[in-house]
């Protein structure tokens, strides 16, 4: 049998995101009201008024507080845009909905399964340190929690991603 791997590097090319940043008091709130947004210019709500096609992972950009205990409550929750729609991206009737050229980007990633809470995520970037140990070849303060399913499905595929220095 083969043992699936600890964790994996990839990268991933520059590309347009459609970006809602929020802050509400929980982690979960932020990402909810932020993929309703990015749900709704998906659906319809964009200036060619046509459903644009989902994209996983989503991605969600957290930071941690400088004691590294608590995530900040700002979280930039992203959509890539479908191929057809990177040269000209559609624009967002939802003036909250930003989109934004992302450079390349270079990550660590590791699998987890289940809900994505404060508490999970703090939990899996503690696992992640343990797993890497010490290194100076990523991020300590900004990580990405990628999401593949739907919010709803108990077991949902998500990954912690680490960012690597340029």
């Amino acid at each position: 049998q083969c043992k699936e791997a600890a964790y994996e590097e990839r990268r991933y090319p520059a590309g347009k995101w459609a970006c809602v940043t929020k802050g509400e008091p929980m982690y979960e709130q932020s990402i909810s009201v932020s993929f309703m947004k990015l749900m709704r210019y998906i659906c319809k709500e964009n200036s060619v008024g046509c459903y644009l096609g989902m994209t996983v992972p989503v991605l969600n950009e957290i930071h941690l507080t400088k004691e590294g205990t608590e995530l900040e409550r700002e979280v930039v929750t992203a959509y890539y845009l479908p191929g057809e729609f990177q040269q000209n991206p559609p624009v967002p009737t939802d003036p909250e909905i930003h989109i934004t050229e992302r450079a390349p980007l270079r990550v660590i990633t590791r699998v987890f399964y289940g809900m994505t809470t404060e508490e999970t995520i703090l939990r899996e970037i503690s696992l992640f340190w343990e797993l890497l140990g010490s290194t100076d070849t990523v991020l300590r303060e900004t990580y990405i929690v990628a999401v593949y399913e739907n919010p709803s499905i108990p077991q949902r595929r998500n990954e912690i991603w680490f960012i690597c220095r340029a």
